[in-house]
């Protein structure tokens, strides 16, 4: 495969944007019109590690898509994906820069399972070229990112769906409306958690992968030496191209709690705490964290944790049996689950169960929003999920200006809410039977930001103009030249 020189590289990137947009301008789409149910949309996949590699093997199986185009950074995994893709009788173009696969006319929509700070880049390209879009969760890496991609979507008339696929989940409705009449009484708070193995990823000196070109990962974030093990999945641990458990997999519960409540919007005040202990290796996200969502009517946690119950052994702490998922406390009761789930007496006996898919049509839904030209038929439109992510990215914010604290300031900082005390107190536990130290090494403790409606910071509790403004600098990313999403379309 042909290697991409950096001066290349920054030469085609120009070319690039450019005919994307005459793509978009120069002729109609071939998926201007409502097509008959014989025509498959044709699918280009960018980023074909796990996730993408599932995408790939799920349009494999569908009539209504045909995969024609595959891309990744690292000519290894993509040269795997391709004889996937083959084994599966597609004849596919590959490449290794995906703005190759952009400009291909034979090219309807795109599937986006990139590292994050990858996602809403693309996702305009994409738009600009005239393609529909599905794009992996978190939609964005910043705050600002969900809004330009919102704004392309509508500007340039493109179907573009989040990879929440939980909003297809075809039995999620019964037990939501199971709550929402009333079965249950009030729902009184949620508590979201994520309980999942999250190890050391090392800490050696600086390096660089020898066998892709680096430049071209980075795309728009600084290219910055790795001081992790590996180059793969562990971005998530990096703030410069992930956003750590509260954006990979919170957004997932986070979206469910707002879909139940009906509360899609920002909540009055954002706040998040915690830290990274036991591992000391290159990660920079925290693998304790709690982030507040402070919503007048139901207010609601997501709280993440990447170590065992205890050292030593491979299962994890529970919240009335739930490691992944959510809890609805409600007067009569609480229920507990994810993809389906049950709803208990205050006795922990348990009163209804529900049986859950895990969202298996999403692609489905997207493929027939493309081929009928309805967008308001998505699952989960852009839209919904960039809120859905901001929440996420709100929460990162503040635990990023936060500053560590004694734990009773830490408690004192919660205390208008006894559920979140309550959670606070069982993660010092959990991190005590670690061995964590919190007089040697105190939780992080952000403070209390308030969402503006411009997908802003209106102000923050407590701080100075100087943690202000550090706050409303996270709300976007600087951008490298050549991957630069514009200020308007």
């Amino acid at each position: 495969m042909k290697h991409i020189t950096r001066r290349s590289f920054v030469r085609n990137s120009a070319l690039a944007l450019g005919a994307a947009s005459l793509a978009y301008r120069g002729g109609t789409s071939a998926w201007a019109q409502v097509l008959g149910s014989n025509d498959a949309v044709r699918v280009g996949i960018i980023g074909l590690g796990w996730k993408g590699g599932d995408h790939l093997k799920d349009l494999l199986t569908k009539p209504e898509a045909r995969v024609v185009a595959l891309c990744d950074v690292d000519s290894e995994i993509l040269a795997r994906q391709v004889e996937v893709a083959r084994a599966g009788h597609a004849n596919v173009f590959a490449t290794t820069d995906p703005r190759r696969l952009l400009e291909r006319n034979d090219v309807d929509a795109v599937v986006i399972a990139t590292p994050n700070h990858w996602h809403a880049l693309l996702t305009v390209w994409a738009c600009q070229a005239g393609k529909d879009v599905y794009v992996e969760k978190p939609v964005s890496h910043s705050v600002w990112e969900g809004t330009r991609m919102v704004e392309a979507a509508k500007h340039y008339g493109r179907v573009v769906q989040a990879g929440t696929q939980t909003r297809s989940d075809q039995t999620m409705p019964q037990w939501q409306d199971y709550i929402r009449e009333g079965h249950t009484g009030k729902v009184q708070w949620i508590h979201a958690v994520t309980y999942k193995m999250r190890g050391n990823i090392g800490l050696r000196q600086p390096w660089l992968p020898a066998w892709l070109d680096y430049d071209l990962y980075c795309g728009p974030a600084p290219v910055t030496p790795l001081r992790r093990d590996k180059l793969h999945y562990d971005w998530h641990w990096s703030w410069e191209t992930g956003n750590g458990d509260l954006a990979n997999l919170g957004v997932h519960q986070l979206d469910i709690a707002a879909w139940l409540t009906g509360q899609e919007g920002m909540p009055r005040r954002i706040l998040s705490l915690g830290g990274r202990y036991v591992h000391e290796d290159a990660a920079q996200t925290p693998n304790v964290q709690i982030t507040v969502l402070d919503y007048p009517d139901v207010p609601m946690i997501f709280e993440n944790r990447g170590l065992p119950a205890k050292p030593g052994v491979n299962y994890f702490d529970h919240v009335r049996g739930c490691r992944e998922g959510i809890v609805v406390q409600c007067e009569n009761g609480y229920f507990t689950g994810y993809h389906g789930g049950s709803f208990f007496d205050h006795e922990g006996k348990r009163v209804k169960q529900f049986q859950g898919d895990g969202g298996a049509k999403h692609m489905g839904n997207f493929l027939e929003a493309v081929r009928s030209r309805k967008p308001d038929m998505l699952a989960a439109p852009i839209a919904t999920g960039h809120r859905s992510t901001a929440k996420c990215l709100y929460g990162n914010i503040s635990y990023r200006v936060g500053r560590p604290a004694p734990f009773a300031e830490v408690r004192e900082s919660v205390s208008s809410l006894p559920f979140v005390v309550d959670a606070l107190e069982s993660a010092r536990t959990h991190l005590e039977v670690h061995g964590a130290d919190l007089e040697q090494k105190p939780l992080t403790v952000g403070p209390w930001l308030y969402p503006d409606s411009k997908d802003g910071i209106a102000r923050i509790e407590g701080a100075d103009n100087a943690v202000l403004a550090s706050a409303r600098e996270l709300l976007r990313d600087p951008m490298r030249e050549g991957y630069r999403i514009p200020e308007k379309f």
